[in-house]
């Protein structure tokens, strides 16, 4: 899977899940409040909140990758926060040409490519089995430590 189709694939994702969340929140405080609005919303955000730390990561992969900025990379995990803006956010960076490519595995003669985070990033696609264990359990036990903080505003 090339980066580009994997940053779409968690773009779209992304957006799919904020529209299971309003929807979710629609039932719970408009149309069926109770125990299945509140089931809907408790669903809903558990899905949406794991697309959305996969997209986070997926958008630090890829940016590593094309060799963003620091600063564009942190606005391509921004986007995941307001409703439906990580497709805008994709279509900007295709017409930028900055999703082109395969994943760098191989360094060059480019200084980006000797950044710490170029060389894991290279480590873990020469294992790419290993490296996607590695982020999935990363995954998990990030979204595993938030469950147990608690949702956002007291779970209200």
């Amino acid at each position: 899977m090339s980066p580009r189709l994997l940053y779409r694939t968690l773009s779209i994702a992304e957006a799919i899940t904020w529209t299971l969340l309003i929807t979710g929140m629609l039932l719970k405080y408009v149309f069926a409040p109770g125990e299945f609005g509140d089931a809907a919303v408790r669903v809903a955000g558990f899905v949406h909140g794991l697309v959305f730390l996969a997209y986070g990561i997926t958008a630090v992969l890829v940016g590593v990758n094309q060799h963003w900025r620091p600063r564009l990379m942190l606005v391509a995990v921004a986007t995941a926060v307001v409703p439906y803006a990580t497709i805008p956010f994709d279509r900007w960076l295709e017409r930028r040409d900055l999703l082109a490519g395969d994943w760098r595995s191989d360094a060059t003669d480019d200084p980006r490519d000797h950044t710490v985070a170029s060389r894991l990033l290279r480590v873990g696609l020469a294992r790419p089995v290993l490296f996607a264990s590695v982020l999935a359990v990363g995954l998990v036990a990030v979204f595993t430590t938030l469950l147990v903080v608690g949702p956002p505003g007291g779970g209200a």
